[in-house]
Protein backbone atom coordinates (compact mmCIF):
# COMPACT_ATOMS: atom_id res chain seq x y z
CA UNK A 1 0.00 0.00 0.00
CA UNK A 2 1.31 3.53 -0.86
CA UNK A 3 2.32 5.46 1.92
CA UNK A 4 0.19 9.04 2.25
CA UNK A 5 2.49 11.86 1.25
CA UNK A 6 3.47 14.47 4.12
CA UNK A 7 1.02 16.74 2.26
CA UNK A 8 -1.68 14.32 2.64
CA UNK A 9 -0.97 13.78 6.47
CA UNK A 10 -1.51 17.36 6.91
CA UNK A 11 -4.28 17.29 5.22
CA UNK A 12 -5.63 14.96 7.02
CA UNK A 13 -4.15 16.35 10.76
CA UNK A 14 -5.93 19.80 9.40
CA UNK A 15 -9.51 18.42 8.76
CA UNK A 16 -9.79 16.31 11.73
CA UNK A 17 -8.48 19.34 13.63
CA UNK A 18 -11.31 21.12 12.52
CA UNK A 19 -13.99 18.72 12.92
CA UNK A 20 -12.68 18.25 16.49
CA UNK A 21 -13.11 22.04 16.91
CA UNK A 22 -16.43 22.42 15.39
CA UNK A 23 -17.75 19.12 17.46
CA UNK A 24 -15.95 20.16 20.56
CA UNK A 25 -16.69 24.02 21.06
CA UNK A 26 -20.37 23.65 21.18
CA UNK A 27 -20.62 21.12 24.06
CA UNK A 28 -17.47 23.02 25.92
CA UNK A 29 -19.45 26.67 25.26
CA UNK A 30 -22.29 24.82 26.76
CA UNK A 31 -21.01 22.94 29.81
CA UNK A 32 -18.64 27.03 30.45
CA UNK A 33 -21.82 29.12 30.02
CA UNK A 34 -23.62 26.99 32.60
CA UNK A 35 -20.88 27.73 35.36
CA UNK A 36 -20.64 31.40 33.94
CA UNK A 37 -21.97 34.32 36.22
CA UNK A 38 -24.19 36.98 35.69
CA UNK A 39 -20.99 38.94 35.08
CA UNK A 40 -18.80 36.38 33.04
CA UNK A 41 -22.44 36.29 30.76
CA UNK A 42 -22.82 39.90 29.98
CA UNK A 43 -19.07 40.22 29.24
CA UNK A 44 -19.00 37.04 26.71
CA UNK A 45 -22.32 38.49 24.93
CA UNK A 46 -24.12 35.62 26.07
CA UNK A 47 -22.18 32.08 25.41
CA UNK A 48 -19.07 32.05 27.26
CA UNK A 49 -15.80 29.39 26.75
CA UNK A 50 -13.85 30.24 29.92
CA UNK A 51 -15.91 31.76 33.03
CA UNK A 52 -13.30 33.79 35.07
CA UNK A 53 -15.40 33.08 38.46
CA UNK A 54 -17.01 29.86 38.18
CA UNK A 55 -20.17 28.69 40.01
CA UNK A 56 -22.50 25.92 40.82
CA UNK A 57 -25.03 28.37 41.21
CA UNK A 58 -27.44 26.84 38.25
CA UNK A 59 -26.61 23.51 39.08
CA UNK A 60 -28.03 24.11 42.81
CA UNK A 61 -31.05 25.76 41.35
CA UNK A 62 -31.70 22.68 38.75
CA UNK A 63 -31.62 20.31 41.56
CA UNK A 64 -33.10 22.27 44.16
CA UNK A 65 -36.61 21.01 43.86
CA UNK A 66 -38.38 22.99 41.05
CA UNK A 67 -39.96 22.33 37.97
CA UNK A 68 -36.95 20.75 36.49
CA UNK A 69 -36.34 18.98 39.51
CA UNK A 70 -39.73 17.27 39.25
CA UNK A 71 -39.31 17.25 35.14
CA UNK A 72 -36.02 15.06 35.46
CA UNK A 73 -37.69 12.59 38.11
CA UNK A 74 -40.19 12.41 35.24
CA UNK A 75 -38.21 11.98 32.69
CA UNK A 76 -36.13 9.08 34.69
CA UNK A 77 -39.39 7.36 35.31
CA UNK A 78 -40.52 7.09 31.73
CA UNK A 79 -37.55 6.35 30.46
CA UNK A 80 -36.86 3.61 32.67
CA UNK A 81 -40.67 2.20 32.62
CA UNK A 82 -41.13 2.74 29.04
CA UNK A 83 -38.23 1.20 27.95
CA UNK A 84 -38.93 -1.99 30.26
CA UNK A 85 -42.09 -2.25 28.91
CA UNK A 86 -41.33 -1.61 24.98
CA UNK A 87 -38.79 -4.36 25.41
CA UNK A 88 -41.43 -7.05 26.79
CA UNK A 89 -43.21 -6.30 24.55
CA UNK A 90 -41.04 -5.55 21.24
CA UNK A 91 -39.09 -9.31 22.29
CA UNK A 92 -42.84 -11.12 23.08
CA UNK A 93 -43.70 -10.19 19.41
CA UNK A 94 -40.63 -10.40 17.18
CA UNK A 95 -39.77 -13.90 18.64
CA UNK A 96 -43.61 -15.05 17.81
CA UNK A 97 -43.22 -13.67 14.49
CA UNK A 98 -39.70 -15.29 14.09
CA UNK A 99 -41.87 -18.56 14.76
CA UNK A 100 -42.29 -20.61 11.42
CA UNK A 101 -46.27 -21.90 11.60
CA UNK A 102 -47.72 -19.06 13.80
CA UNK A 103 -51.59 -18.65 13.07
CA UNK A 104 -52.01 -14.87 11.35
CA UNK A 105 -48.08 -14.65 12.01
CA UNK A 106 -47.93 -12.83 8.09
CA UNK A 107 -51.41 -10.15 8.88
CA UNK A 108 -49.32 -8.89 12.17
CA UNK A 109 -46.25 -8.62 10.86
CA UNK A 110 -47.85 -7.00 8.03
CA UNK A 111 -49.67 -4.46 9.87
CA UNK A 112 -46.27 -3.66 12.29
CA UNK A 113 -44.30 -2.88 8.76
CA UNK A 114 -47.45 -1.09 7.35
CA UNK A 115 -46.99 2.16 10.34
CA UNK A 116 -43.73 2.08 9.00
CA UNK A 117 -44.57 3.43 5.72
CA UNK A 118 -48.57 5.42 6.99
CA UNK A 119 -48.63 7.03 9.96
CA UNK A 120 -52.07 7.99 11.22
CA UNK A 121 -51.33 11.46 11.84
CA UNK A 122 -51.56 13.75 15.15
CA UNK A 123 -55.63 14.28 15.32
CA UNK A 124 -56.42 10.48 15.08
CA UNK A 125 -53.58 9.57 17.70
CA UNK A 126 -54.80 12.71 19.91
CA UNK A 127 -58.44 11.04 19.36
CA UNK A 128 -57.05 7.85 20.54
CA UNK A 129 -55.43 8.75 23.34
CA UNK A 130 -58.02 10.33 24.51
CA UNK A 131 -60.79 7.33 24.07
CA UNK A 132 -58.69 5.63 25.87
CA UNK A 133 -58.66 8.01 28.49
CA UNK A 134 -54.79 8.27 28.84
CA UNK A 135 -55.11 12.57 28.16
CA UNK A 136 -52.60 14.17 30.61
CA UNK A 137 -51.07 10.61 32.06
CA UNK A 138 -47.70 9.63 31.99
CA UNK A 139 -49.17 6.39 30.15
CA UNK A 140 -49.43 8.73 26.93
CA UNK A 141 -46.16 9.22 26.93
CA UNK A 142 -45.32 5.35 26.85
CA UNK A 143 -47.70 3.56 25.51
CA UNK A 144 -48.69 5.30 21.51
CA UNK A 145 -44.70 4.73 21.23
CA UNK A 146 -44.79 1.33 23.14
CA UNK A 147 -43.51 -0.97 20.01
CA UNK A 148 -41.46 0.89 16.84
CA UNK A 149 -42.06 -1.21 13.95
CA UNK A 150 -37.95 -0.66 12.79
CA UNK A 151 -36.94 -2.66 16.09
CA UNK A 152 -39.52 -5.67 15.86
CA UNK A 153 -37.98 -5.81 12.67
CA UNK A 154 -34.19 -5.77 13.76
CA UNK A 155 -35.22 -7.96 16.63
CA UNK A 156 -36.97 -10.25 14.56
CA UNK A 157 -34.28 -10.46 11.89
CA UNK A 158 -31.98 -11.51 14.34
CA UNK A 159 -34.03 -14.52 16.20
CA UNK A 160 -34.85 -15.91 12.76
CA UNK A 161 -30.87 -16.27 12.21
CA UNK A 162 -30.51 -17.85 15.91
CA UNK A 163 -29.86 -21.94 14.76
CA UNK A 164 -33.14 -24.38 14.17
CA UNK A 165 -31.27 -27.18 15.43
CA UNK A 166 -30.53 -25.25 18.47
CA UNK A 167 -34.33 -24.27 19.38
CA UNK A 168 -34.93 -27.83 18.44
CA UNK A 169 -32.94 -29.50 20.72
CA UNK A 170 -33.87 -27.37 23.51
CA UNK A 171 -37.40 -28.80 22.73
CA UNK A 172 -36.67 -31.72 22.97
CA UNK A 173 -35.01 -31.59 26.40
CA UNK A 174 -38.17 -30.40 27.81
CA UNK A 175 -38.24 -26.42 27.43
CA UNK A 176 -41.46 -25.38 26.24
CA UNK A 177 -41.46 -21.77 24.39
CA UNK A 178 -41.16 -19.76 27.63
CA UNK A 179 -38.44 -21.49 28.31
CA UNK A 180 -36.62 -21.06 24.94
CA UNK A 181 -37.31 -17.60 25.14
CA UNK A 182 -35.48 -16.86 28.20
CA UNK A 183 -33.51 -19.76 28.67
CA UNK A 184 -31.62 -20.05 25.34
CA UNK A 185 -32.90 -17.08 22.78
CA UNK A 186 -32.13 -14.17 25.21
CA UNK A 187 -28.87 -15.12 25.97
CA UNK A 188 -27.45 -15.24 23.03
CA UNK A 189 -29.05 -12.11 21.70
CA UNK A 190 -27.03 -9.63 24.43
CA UNK A 191 -25.58 -7.45 21.82
CA UNK A 192 -29.54 -7.16 19.89
CA UNK A 193 -31.12 -6.46 23.01
CA UNK A 194 -28.48 -3.83 24.55
CA UNK A 195 -28.56 -1.84 20.96
CA UNK A 196 -32.56 -1.88 20.78
CA UNK A 197 -32.94 -0.80 24.62
CA UNK A 198 -30.44 1.73 24.00
CA UNK A 199 -32.41 2.96 20.78
CA UNK A 200 -36.08 2.95 23.07
CA UNK A 201 -34.13 5.18 26.01
CA UNK A 202 -33.19 7.70 23.82
CA UNK A 203 -36.47 7.77 22.33
CA UNK A 204 -38.38 8.27 25.70
CA UNK A 205 -35.51 10.38 27.14
CA UNK A 206 -35.51 13.18 24.25
CA UNK A 207 -39.26 12.96 23.19
CA UNK A 208 -41.18 15.72 23.92
CA UNK A 209 -44.20 15.88 20.92
CA UNK A 210 -46.18 13.16 23.02
CA UNK A 211 -46.01 15.45 26.26
CA UNK A 212 -47.29 18.55 24.19
CA UNK A 213 -49.89 17.20 22.69
CA UNK A 214 -51.20 14.88 25.71
CA UNK A 215 -50.56 16.10 28.76
CA UNK A 216 -51.74 19.31 30.01
CA UNK A 217 -51.12 19.60 33.60
CA UNK A 218 -47.19 21.30 33.81
CA UNK A 219 -46.21 19.22 36.81
CA UNK A 220 -46.36 16.51 34.39
CA UNK A 221 -43.86 17.24 32.20
CA UNK A 222 -40.85 15.71 30.95
CA UNK A 223 -37.24 17.40 31.02
CA UNK A 224 -37.08 17.91 27.20
CA UNK A 225 -40.67 19.93 27.18
CA UNK A 226 -39.27 22.22 29.96
CA UNK A 227 -36.13 22.35 28.34
CA UNK A 228 -38.23 23.50 25.10
CA UNK A 229 -39.65 26.11 27.55
CA UNK A 230 -36.46 27.63 28.65
CA UNK A 231 -34.49 27.60 25.36
CA UNK A 232 -37.37 27.76 22.59
CA UNK A 233 -40.05 29.36 24.03
CA UNK A 234 -38.19 31.86 26.25
CA UNK A 235 -39.69 31.16 29.66
CA UNK A 236 -38.00 32.73 32.63
CA UNK A 237 -36.76 30.33 35.93
CA UNK A 238 -37.99 32.06 39.43
CA UNK A 239 -34.58 31.95 40.01
CA UNK A 240 -33.80 34.64 37.05
CA UNK A 241 -36.82 36.56 38.03
CA UNK A 242 -35.40 37.62 41.61
CA UNK A 243 -31.94 37.83 39.97
CA UNK A 244 -30.22 34.75 42.04
CA UNK A 245 -29.24 33.15 38.92
CA UNK A 246 -28.60 33.60 35.55
CA UNK A 247 -31.29 32.77 32.86
CA UNK A 248 -29.27 31.68 29.99
CA UNK A 249 -26.92 29.88 32.87
CA UNK A 250 -30.05 27.78 33.90
CA UNK A 251 -30.91 27.08 30.47
CA UNK A 252 -27.23 25.84 29.58
CA UNK A 253 -27.35 23.52 33.01
CA UNK A 254 -30.23 21.61 31.99
CA UNK A 255 -29.11 21.15 28.55
CA UNK A 256 -26.01 19.76 30.46
CA UNK A 257 -28.50 17.43 32.69
CA UNK A 258 -30.18 16.12 30.09
CA UNK A 259 -27.25 15.25 27.82
CA UNK A 260 -25.16 13.19 30.43
CA UNK A 261 -27.43 10.62 31.34
CA UNK A 262 -27.70 9.20 28.43
CA UNK A 263 -24.25 10.10 26.84
CA UNK A 264 -22.68 8.34 29.76
CA UNK A 265 -24.73 5.25 28.82
CA UNK A 266 -23.00 5.11 25.25
CA UNK A 267 -19.55 3.83 26.34
CA UNK A 268 -20.78 1.08 27.85
CA UNK A 269 -23.02 -0.35 25.29
CA UNK A 270 -20.38 1.18 22.49
CA UNK A 271 -19.37 -2.39 21.84
CA UNK A 272 -22.28 -3.69 21.14
CA UNK A 273 -23.30 -1.36 18.82
CA UNK A 274 -21.99 -2.87 14.90
CA UNK A 275 -22.75 -6.30 16.02
CA UNK A 276 -26.05 -5.54 17.42
CA UNK A 277 -27.44 -3.60 14.53
CA UNK A 278 -25.40 -5.75 11.62
CA UNK A 279 -26.42 -9.08 12.60
CA UNK A 280 -29.80 -7.83 13.08
CA UNK A 281 -30.64 -5.87 9.93
CA UNK A 282 -28.84 -8.62 7.60
CA UNK A 283 -31.76 -10.61 7.06
CA UNK A 284 -35.47 -9.62 6.89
Amino acid sequence: MERPSRLGRGGKILAVALITVVVVYPFLAVVATSLSSESDIAASGGLVIWPSHPTFDAYRYVFSGGIVSQALWISFLVTVVGTALSMAATIGMAYGLSRRGVVGGRFFLATALFTMLFTPGVIPMFLTVQKLGLYNTLASLVVPSLVSAFNLVVLRSFFMNLPAELLDAARIDGLGDWGILTRVVLPLSKAVLAVVALFYAVSYWNAFFNALLYLNDTSKWPLALVLRGLVIGGEATSAANEGVVPQQAVQMAVVVVSVVPIAAVYPFLQRYFTKGVLTGAVKG
